[in-house]
C-alpha cells in the first residue's frame, strides 16, 4: 500500500529546487517501484502532479504549481546490465533516483549492485568487471543531480564539448504516461516517419503524435521538445521537463575510460583574446579536447575575494590581478605523446592571439586536476553565497543566470550584446561556461529590487537576440517555469501551441509538470496552461 503523505511543515523543502523558487501542493509521495507510480497517478487523479529528484534543477521545473508532489528518489535501484554485440559497449539500466555522484564511484570501483538481476546482466557484469574502466560522461556542475532529473532537462555539462548532452547516452527508457499506460523505447526500435510518430503501450494500446514543425537551431540546445524528421522515439522524452510521462528506468550508454587526461587553465589579460583563443584552438586540438570552460574577469574577482574571506577556499590557488580571464581545456589523450602535442597547440594558439603559453596551470596528477576542479566549481558556489548574503538585507532579489548558447560565428556577437546592455542597465554581472558551445551563463548579481527587475527585462532582451543570431534560450538546464517566456520568444505561439497539442494527446487532463514549459492561467477555476485552449483543434 502506497503512502501519501499531507505536505505539511515536515515536507516544506519538497516546494523548492535550486532556483530558489518556492511552490505549493497538498500531498507528496515517495514510490519505490513503477507500480506504485502508476498507483499514484490513479489515485491522485485529476489532480496535478510535479515530478521531483533531487531538486538540484535552476529552472524551477520540480516546483510545484499545486496539487501532488511525487518524488522519486527512492526509486534507485540498479537494474541491469547489457553488452552491445556491435560496438562491445556496456549499457547499465537503472531507476530515475540513481545520484550521478554514486554511479561515477560505483564505476570506478566496478561496485555495481547486481541483486535479483537476470542471466544475461550478471555475465555482462563479469565482462565489465574484466573490461578497460568505464564512465558515464555527461557532468553536470552539481554530481548531486538524480539521472532521471538530468533525461528530463537534457543536462550535459563541461564535458558536452566533446560528448554532447544527456540525450546522446540514453539508449532506452520506460516511461509511465498520465494515463498509466507504459511505454518502453528502445534506441532504433521506433522511429518518426516524417513528422509522424507511431508508438505502442505495452497493454496493445496505440498512440500516433503528431510532432512540432519548428526547426530546432543547429547549436548547444535545451530548449522544448526534441523534434526533427524521422526521430527517434527516445529523444521525444529525454528533456521533455517531465511533461510527457514518468521516466521509471533509463538504459546508459557507458565509454572507456580516457587513457591520458590533462587540465589547462590558460589566462589572458583581455576578454577578446580568451574569445579568439577559443575559436583558434577549437580546430587544431579536436576531439583532444572533451571540454572548453570560461571564466571572467568579475568571476576571478569574486574568487580572490573569497579565497581571503573564507577558510573554506583558502585552498585555492591565487590568480594574479592582472588575469582578465580564463580559459579552461580538458585534454582526453590515448598516450602522454598526443597530450604533449595538444599542449603544444594550446600554446600555440595562445601566441596567435597576443598571449603568453607561460600563463597557464597544467594539471597532469590526479591532485592536480582536483585542484582545478574545485576552482571550477568554487566559482558559481561563491556566486551563490553573494547573493544569499544580499538577500538578507532584500529577500526579493535572487541569482539571474542565463543559460543561451549561439552559432561558432556569433561568440563574438554575443559576448559584445551582453558586455554593452549590462553596461547600459548599471548591472554587476559575473560569466562563466561552456565557450566551446559558445554557451556561457552570465549571471547578473543584483543589489536591490531594481536591478532584479532590471536584469529580468534584459534576459527577455537577449532571448530575443539570441533568437535571431539562431542560437537557442536555454543550452543545457532545460526551461522549466522560469524560461517559459523565453521559449515562446524562440518558437513562436503557433509552435508553442503545436507542442500543447503534442502534451494533451499524451497526457489529457493536463496532469504532469504544469508550469513547465508553458505559462499557467485560470480555467474553469483550474490552473491550466494557456497554450492549451488549442487543445480541441485535434
Amino acid at each position: 500500500m502506497i503512502d501519501i503523505h499531507p505536505l505539511t511543515a515536515d515536507f516544506e523543502d519538497y516546494l523548492r529546487d535550486e532556483s530558489r523558487t518556492v511552490g505549493s501542493a497538498q500531498s507528496i509521495s515517495f514510490p519505490e517501484s513503477e507500480a506504485e507510480v502508476r498507483e499514484i497517478l490513479a489515485c491522485t487523479a485529476p489532480s496535478p502532479v510535479t515530478l521531483q529528484g533531487a531538486r538540484t534543477g535552476l529552472a524551477a521545473g520540480a516546483v510545484p504549481e499545486g496539487g501532488h508532489v511525487m518524488n522519486l528518489s527512492r526509486m534507485n535501484r540498479y537494474r541491469g546490465l547489457r553488452v552491445d554485440g556491435e560496438t562491445g559497449r556496456f549499457h547499465l539500466r537503472v531507476e530515475p533516483g540513481v545520484i550521478l555522484s554514486e554511479l561515477r564511484k560505483r564505476l570506478a570501483k566496478r561496485e555495481i549492485p547486481a541483486a535479483d538481476w537476470d542471466e544475461a546482466s550478471l555475465a555482462a557484469l563479469a565482462r565489465f568487471e574484466q573490461a578497460p574502466a568505464q564512465f558515464f560522461p555527461t557532468d553536470p556542475t552539481e554530481a548531486s543531480a538524480e539521472l532521471g532529473g538530468m533525461a528530463a532537462c537534457n543536462a550535459s555539462g563541461a564535458r558536452s564539448y566533446r560528448y554532447g548532452a544527456m540525450r546522446a547516452h540514453v539508449s532506452a527508457v520506460r516511461v509511465v504516461l498520465a494515463t498509466g499506460d507504459v511505454l518502453a523505447l528502445r534506441r532504433g526500435e521506433a522511429r518518426a516517419r516524417g513528422r509522424r510518430l507511431d508508438l505502442t503501450c505495452e497493454d496493445g494500446r496505440s498512440l500516433s503524435l503528431d510532432l512540432p514543425t519548428y526547426v530546432m537551431p543547429a547549436v548547444k540546445n535545451a530548449s522544448g521538445y526534441y523534434v526533427a524528421d524521422d526521430m527517434d522515439a527516445v529523444d521525444l522524452f529525454v528533456g521533455s521537463d517531465g511533461t510527457l510521462g514518468v521516466i521509471t528506468e533509463l538504459e546508459l550508454e557507458l565509454l572507456p575510460v580516457p587513457a591520458v587526461t590533462w587540465g589547462v587553465s590558460c589566462f589572458f589579460e583581455d576578454e577578446s583574446q580568451a574569445l579568439d583563443f577559443t575559436i583558434a584552438a577549437r580546430p587544431v586540438l579536436g576531439g583532444r579536447a572533451a571540454a572548453f570552460e570560461y571564466f571572467d574577469g568579475a568571476a576571478l574577482s569574486i574568487l580572490r575575494r573569497q579565497k581571503s574571506a573564507s577558510a573554506a577556499f583558502s585552498g585555492l590557488p591565487q590568480v594574479p590581478e592582472r588575469y582578465r580571464a580564463c580559459v579552461f581545456v580538458e585534454l582526453e589523450c590515448d598516450d602522454e605523446d598526443q597530450a604533449l602535442e595538444s599542449l603544444d597547440a594550446i600554446g600555440r594558439a595562445m601566441g596567435e592571439v597576443g598571449a603568453d603559453e607561460r600563463d597557464t596551470w597544467v594539471a597532469r596528477t590526479d591532485v592536480d586536476r582536483e585542484c582545478q576542479r574545485f576552482f571550477r566549481h568554487a566559482v558559481p558556489e561563491s556566486v551563490n553565497m553573494l547573493i544569499d548574503e544580499r538577500r538578507r538585507t532584500d529577500p526579493v532579489i535572487t541569482k539571474l543566470g542565463s543559460d543561451m548558447s549561439v552559432p561558432d560565428d556569433r561568440l563574438h556577437d554575443v559576448v559584445a550584446l551582453y558586455r554593452r546592455t549590462l553596461a547600459e542597465a548599471g548591472l554587476e554581472s559575473a560569466a562563466w561556461g561552456h565557450i566551446g558551445n559558445n554557451h556561457l551563463h552570465v549571471n547578473v548579481l543584483p543589489r536591490d529590487a531594481a536591478d532584479y527587475a532590471a536584469g529580468k527585462e534584459l534576459f527577455k532582451r537577449w532571448a530575443a537576440e539570441v533568437t535571431a543570431m539562431g542560437g537557442a534560450v536555454s543550452a543545457e538546464h532545460g526551461v522549466g517555469k522560469m524560461k517559459r517566456d523565453f521559449l515562446l520568444t524562440m518558437y513562436g505561439p503557433e509552435h508553442i501551441a503545436e507542442m500543447a497539442r503534442l502534451k494533451c494527446h499524451l497526457d489529457p487532463e493536463v496532469r504532469l509538470n504544469r508550469g513547465n514549459l508553458f505559462a499557467a492561467s485560470e480555467a474553469e477555476g483550474q490552473p491550466v496552461p494557456a497554450a492549451f485552449a488549442a487543445k480541441g483543434d485535434e
